[in-house]
């Protein structure tokens, strides 16, 4: 499709559930980009070069035109904003909608990704960073489970979580599906169901590709 006005876009990141969500998005939008697949913990992030770039020396990062963003919500809400086209990934229509996806949102970062499986990766897998905390792990765990039953009652009667359209909140929410799954958690077949229906997507098969940690 390439990118109105011929923008260059180009997005720093790769081999995290984070760094999927906007090379996600931009495959959604039929975007052309260049993707600098730096990794977390690798010393990437800490070079002169990336941290004038970005101070915050994390990932992702995004480069459009003359703006710059970090944050995952922030950059995939602004390429949606931006590039959005309703056949595949629109902005919301309305005032409304804007809102829900925003509750969505809020939520799914909130309480699924940085209250619980984030959590869980710190004390885990990053155990000799963050030191372990069998307690943590735990509570965080049992969160976890807590809040997917309220995602599992959303949709209950509806394809997507706004209703018959996919949204940035089913983006994000099937990236931290993912994640518990990575952790071996149980997903109730309902949701099992909707993440299967959704990694299907052809822009998704992409992005996952793309977004393979570099050997």
């Amino acid at each position: 499709m390439g990118n109105p006005d011929h923008i260059q876009l180009t997005l720093w990141g790769a081999g995290t559930a984070r760094t999927l969500r906007p090379i996600w998005v931009a495959e959604e939008l039929g975007l052309d980009y260049r993707l600098e697949p730096i990794g977390p913990r690798t010393g990437e992030t800490k070079t002169e070069a990336y941290t004038a770039l970005n101070p915050k020396q994390k990932i992702p990062f995004c480069e459009v035109g003359t703006v710059k963003l970090s944050e995952t919500v922030a950059i995939c809400r602004y390429l949606v904003a931006r590039f959005g086209n309703a056949p595949r990934l629109s902005a919301p229509e309305s005032i409304e909608e804007a809102a829900k996806e925003d509750e969505w949102l809020s939520f799914i970062y909130g309480e699924l990704d940085e209250t619980s499986l984030y959590v869980m990766r710190r004390h885990g897998a990053l155990s000799n960073i963050y030191g372990e905390a069998p307690a943590a792990m735990a509570s965080a765990r049992e969160y976890v489970l807590r809040m997917l039953k309220v995602v599992e009652t959303a949709l209950e009667d509806r394809e997507f979580l706004l209703q018959d359209k996919f949204s940035l909140a089913d983006l994000f929410l099937t990236t931290c599906l993912n994640w518990v799954l990575n952790y071996e958690l149980p997903l109730a077949n309902a949701l099992q169901a909707y993440r299967d229906r959704i990694i299907l997507r052809p822009a998704y098969l992409r992005a996952a590709e793309a977004n393979k940690p570099r050997q």
